[in-house]
């Protein structure tokens, strides 16, 4: 790809952006949210044409083709958010738009499942077809979404974040996928933020930086503090480990953080979250880390009033809030950063502003009709604290790239008045840069004294966060224990079950 130009409108996505990728090679193609990443990975796979410069695939130039050219030619896109069919099985997601048929049915669902088992076991992706999609792990799913390009007859696959929702075993299950594909002659452009996994994985790298190529270098010979500082255009500190003390106030603190006590969720027989008792106090950051599925999702919703409770009660402040809805604990003093953002934290048709004053909404409204003009001035001040790109408050939130979505819902849930903050995988999908900024944010919270609930599937972030660690296992806590005792070594121990503790 040579000299790439896109325009949205006053927006300019690409700006002579180039990208060359040689056959039977992970090739990663970093920099920061809104860096042209994504773009230029649609017009590679024909969702866009662009408006100037030249695509070519094997010698031969396809300048502005068709997505069905792309998928004939083997291009092969796997999205940051899954793109399958819940109520189908896992073959039938995989042969949708191309199912083999016999001469009497539209289609032969045992070629189908055979083709799709033949492939599972070859590839290592191993799945049952006969699965249904709404049943999987995001683990799972992510290996029907790669199967699915391959079942298309992709040589070049491009994966935009793809271990951005995976457990660190899912992680190394994928990269041992990945490399038998290479080995097998397929070629790999990974999109991901994850610097130690570009280190770790791929041959090549290109850096973008504000839709132009900065840099295209070995990774042999380069170095994750090195890749950050092309990508951001300055250094950046990657020492997640880095711990801040908080400053604490003289005066004693009108708040008392947040009290959970014999909580569980579920039903009698299954029980996500079985009888789990806790507190977080002002100033301190408790961090749960856990292979994803062990309850943690179903935990924070339980305490942000998404979930319903089978037993327990939610204290904020001292106040009892168990029995009072969203809008109830947020009045309270409560903020949450949910882990997925399209369901729970935008709504994608609204533009930028509107999704900046979700549930505010009645503070920017004068006899009962909201003032646009303050809704556009919140939203300036909001877009150039948290860098959201591009600055363009009237935008749909579903234009932006995952990374800059992600900082919405950050800039609103941090910039409304709370004493107590729930934040659920708060970095997923953001850059270096951006992820430097939310953790100073989150320490700078706790520093003023809020209580912060911090689950996460990075365990450096965790370590470098948190006053306490809990581990999550089984819908119980494995272990509470003070940071200074606890390594990425042991927390894995208690986060497989090998290991048993107590509380701290």
């Amino acid at each position: 790809m040579a000299d790439i130009t896109k325009d949205f409108g006053p927006i300019r996505a690409n700006r002579g952006a180039s990208l060359e990728v040689f056959p039977g090679e992970i090739h990663a193609l970093v920099g920061e949210n809104g860096a042209g990443k994504s773009t230029l990975m649609r017009i590679l796979g024909g969702l866009m044409k662009p408006d100037s410069g030249k695509v070519e695939v094997n010698g031969r130039d396809v300048t502005g083709w068709s997505t069905n050219d792309a998928i004939r030619s083997g291009i092969g896109i796997v999205h940051q958010h899954f793109m399958l069919v819940p109520t189908l099985t896992v073959a039938e997601n995989l042969v949708l738009g191309c199912e083999p048929k016999t001469r009497f049915v539209a289609l032969d669902y045992p070629r189908a499942e055979q083709d799709v088992r033949e492939l599972s076991n070859t590839t290592g992706l191993v799945i049952a077809p006969d699965r249904l999609v709404s049943d999987l792990s995001v683990g799972e799913a992510q290996r029907v979404e790669i199967l699915k390009v391959l079942f298309r007859g992709a040589k070049i696959l491009v994966l935009d974040e793809p271990t951005a929702v995976l457990s660190p075993p899912e992680v190394r299950e994928l990269w041992t996928v990945l490399r038998r594909l290479r080995d097998n002659g397929d070629t790999i452009v990974l999109i991901t933020h994850r610097l130690d996994e570009v280190v770790e994985l791929s041959d090549t790298i290109t850096v973008m930086r504000a839709g132009q190529t900065v840099a295209r270098i070995k990774t042999a010979e380069t170095s994750p503090a090195e890749i950050a500082r092309l990508m951001v255009g300055r250094e950046v500190s990657l020492s997640a480990g880095k711990r801040v003390e908080p400053s604490r106030a003289k005066e004693p603190q009108p708040h008392q953080g947040l009290e959970v006590r014999n909580l569980s969720v579920g039903s009698a027989d299954i029980r996500p979250v079985d009888d789990i008792s806790f507190s977080v106090r002002p100033g301190e950051i408790l961090g749960i880390a856990g292979v994803e599925g062990n309850g943690q999702t179903e935990l924070i919703e339980a305490i942000a009033g998404l979930r319903r409770l089978l037993a327990g009660q939610i204290l904020i402040d001292g106040v009892d809030v168990t029995l009072r809805n969203v809008a109830g604990r947020h009045a309270a003093g409560l903020s949450h950063i949910p882990e997925d953002r399209h369901r729970r934290g935008l709504i994608l048709e609204y533009p930028v502003a509107d999704n900046l004053i979700l549930g505010l909404q009645k503070q920017f409204a004068k006899n009962g009709i909201i003032d646009r003009n303050r809704v556009l001035q919140n939203a300036g001040a909001e877009i150039s604290s948290f860098d959201i790109r591009p600055p363009a408050p009237e935008l749909a939130a579903r234009a932006l790239s995952g990374g800059n979505q992600q900082k919405v819902v950050v800039a609103r849930e941090m910039g409304r008045s709370f004493s107590v903050l729930l934040a659920s995988q708060p970095t997923r999908g953001v850059d270096v840069g951006a992820i430097e900024f939310i953790h100073s944010q989150l320490l700078e919270a706790r520093a003023q004294g809020k209580a912060i609930l911090l689950v996460s599937a990075e365990l450096n972030e965790v370590l470098a966060l948190s006053d306490r660690i809990a581990v999550m296992y089984r819908g119980k806590f494995a272990v509470v224990m003070p940071t200074a005792e606890a390594s990425e070594e042991s927390l894995g121990e208690y986060m497989i079950g090998t290991k048993k503790g107590g509380v701290a």
